[in-house]
């Protein structure tokens, strides 16, 4: 099966029916909007039934409608521009109630991430984290806030750990520049992809570090470069990405660790709380 479902669309042009080309036209035009549609709003739209849209889609050779869809939300999940998200969004959020469809579109999203996670890949990232002589962590743009999380955390169960900044071309390759075999190297990334990070991620790989990657398919760039791979769902809210399931799966990466490295973990936050308490990092609760 061809991978671009635009593609297999007109090549398979000459068979159509007039229904059929009603709706060919409109993805091969709006592939952007029909991708998020469910198959009675693109019926409604180009004006044909539900049931024809749907065995439109099996007569292109995919497993139903929602496996078309599928296949053309991979193909455009890194073409959409930021005013394309936004005109996407008017036609799948219901402007109403943002609330309610931003948190359940959320919680869909952590519950396929439970469902796919494989976990003798998260409990082999967790080992190479664990035993690694440095560990250097990657995210940027959107992702820079998930990298900036995970290092506040991992600097605090053990020595070593670096957070990698983005504020010139050459700066990142300076900060790696020592890094090789016995390192491991964390890089994050979800549609729009960030070129720095799989520039960074393939310099790495070439001087012998183990490559861990946390993105949210097999169409990432990252997959080819990552030794070990995590997924976890992300998809887009307008404008922005959605991390919450990212943001989870580094939540569970910590506390896996932490627990990994009970007696050291206790006598950490023990000296914490001690320097914490002396320099009134917190504010004190009235008892």
């Amino acid at each position: 099966m061809e991978k671009d479902v635009l593609a297999v669309i007109e090549n398979s042009s000459a068979g159509f029916s007039k229904g059929q080309r009603r709706i060919a036209k409109y993805i091969l035009e709006n592939y952007d909007k029909a991708a998020f549609m469910t198959a009675g709003r693109l019926g409604v739209t180009v004006g044909v039934s539900e049931s024809t849209v749907v065995r439109f889609a099996a007569e292109l050779g995919y497993d139903g409608y929602p496996g078309m869809r599928k296949a053309l939300q991979e193909m455009i999940r890194n073409r959409l521009t930021s005013v394309q998200r936004i005109e996407v969004a008017k036609e799948l959020i219901d402007d109403s109630n943002v609330l309610e469809a931003v948190l359940s579109a959320d919680m869909e999203k952590l519950q396929k991430t439970i469902e796919e996670i494989d976990s003798a890949s998260f409990d082999a990232a967790v080992d190479a984290i664990i035993n690694a002589k440095h560990v250097y962590i990657v995210g940027m743009r959107s992702s820079t806030a998930l990298a900036s999380f995970m290092g506040y955390y991992l600097n605090i169960l053990r020595d070593n750990v670096y957070l990698l900044h983005d504020t010139a071309v050459s700066e990142i390759y300076e900060q790696v520049l020592r890094i090789g075999e016995g390192d491991v190297f964390i890089a994050m990334s979800y549609p729009r992809y960030s070129t720095r990070t799989v520039k960074a991620m393939r310099f790495v790989k070439s001087a012998g570090a183990t490559t861990i990657g946390l993105t949210d398919g097999d169409s990432s760039p990252l997959v080819e470069l990552s030794d070990i791979l995590l997924y976890a769902k992300s998809d887009m809210v307008s404008f922005l990405d959605s991390l919450i399931a990212p943001l989870s799966l580094i939540n569970a990466l910590i506390v896996s660790i932490g627990l990994r490295s009970k007696d050291a973990l206790s006598d950490t936050f023990k000296r914490l709380e001690t320097v914490w308490s002396e320099n009134d990092v917190y504010e004190h609760a009235e008892h």
